[in-house]
């Protein structure tokens, strides 16, 4: 099969952790080892989240006394497509990928006049108290948002358009190659109308740019790997139930936290109905059974009946 990956930036940094390098490239080689073995068998293109690590960059580059103003979110995308890539290409052949594997910078096209701009959703950089959040959102003029106990800055998240190097990806695949692309969704960037990008401050869904990568790419599987085991019916209450199964009518009648597991289940409708394949959202430690619908949870485009 051709199977797009999104591997969620919590995967590769558990919250609360330090993000120090080497503690987020063990992830990533536990990462690897879990995919390796898909690689075997099946096509591959995997996109990953860059949550934590672009908002570290973007700490940092906002404490820089030597810089006039911090570095953009289109910026700070791209390198952590550079660092994370860098360290899945190299963790899936050490863990014994035997295909060319090749981790590449994409640029996402979104609209400049996207209402998302208006109302940051998308979780970047650490946890903190909310007294701890709420001095830093003074302090750097951020906004934030509880995600679950915790507090984290938020910021905006256009709808993906497009992926510039889409066609570039779907020749790779195509020859063998095991691609690593849309990293943290794309650096965002609009088209002035004439075929001139420019990068804009926002950071793209993952999810939602893996989703429209395997659309475009005619992938018969979109698999969105992340720190928690499946989708929970009334998550954080004493009804929280796992859910298995799930079709597209199901999903119609069910409503999930925007910053968080909203954009999988959303990644997930629109890939099974754009192309009647299914797709699954569980834990990158169990990917293997995430795939096969053992584990996880698997999204249909309609209602399964048995014999």
């Amino acid at each position: 099969m051709r199977i797009v990956i999104a591997l969620g930036g919590n995967a590769l940094l558990a919250r609360g952790e330090k993000p120090d390098a080497a503690i987020q490239l063990h992830h990533v080689r536990a990462a690897a080892e879990a995919l390796a073995p898909l690689a075997a068998d099946h096509e591959l293109v995997i996109c990953h989240g860059n949550g934590p690590q672009v908002g570290l960059l973007a700490l940092e580059s906002q404490a820089d006394p030597s810089l006039s103003r911090p570095y953009p979110l289109d910026v700070l995308g791209a390198q952590t497509q550079g660092m994370i890539g860098y360290w899945l290409a190299q963790s899936l052949r050490n863990a014994g990928v035997r295909r060319p594997v090749l981790a590449i910078v994409t640029q996402t096209v979104v609209d400049a006049a996207d209402p998302a701009f208006a109302t940051p959703t998308k979780f970047v950089g650490p946890v903190y108290s909310e007294g701890e959040g709420r001095r830093l959102a003074e302090t750097h003029g951020w906004r934030i948002a509880a995600d679950g106990a915790h507090w984290r800055r938020v910021v905006a998240s256009p709808e993906p358009l497009r992926l510039v190097e889409a066609d570039s990806v779907a020749r790779l695949v195509d020859a063998g190659t095991v691609v690593v692309c849309g990293g943290g969704g794309g650096a965002p960037v609009v088209d002035d109308g004439h075929g001139r990008l420019n990068g804009v401050e926002a950071v793209v869904d993952k999810d939602l740019t893996a989703a429209l990568l395997a659309i475009d790419l005619k992938a018969d599987r979109l698999v969105l790997l992340t720190d928690v085991p499946a989708v929970v019916r009334d998550f954080g209450t004493t009804n929280a139930q796992p859910l298995p199964i799930l079709d597209l009518d199901e999903l119609a009648h069910l409503e999930f936290a925007a910053g968080s597991m909203g954009p999988k289940v959303e990644a997930c409708r629109r890939f099974v109905a754009a192309t009647g394949h299914a797709a699954a959202i569980g834990s990158l430690t169990a990917a293997a059974a995430v795939l096969d619908g053992t584990e996880g949870t698997t999204v249909v485009s309609a209602p399964t009946t048995s014999p």
